[in-house]
């Protein structure tokens, strides 16, 4: 496992690069060939993010 994030400007950045392989994710995913696996990702990503978006916002109001 990874080190916990506590800073504020590290958690931004990791946010940022969370986002950035999403939108690098939806750039190779052809609309014509995807099927329901690529969605199902997509959605497992975001979630993700969301989860950690929750958890950084919990810290920041400590």
């Amino acid at each position: 496992m990874g080190n916990a994030i506590n800073d504020k400007s590290t958690q931004m950045n990791y946010i940022q690069n969370r986002i950035d392989m999403l939108l690098k994710v939806l750039d190779t995913i052809d609309p014509e060939t995807a099927g329901v696996e690529e969605i199902d990702r997509l959605i497992e990503m975001l979630d993700e993010l969301e989860d950690k978006c929750k958890q950084f916002r919990h810290d920041w109001e400590e």
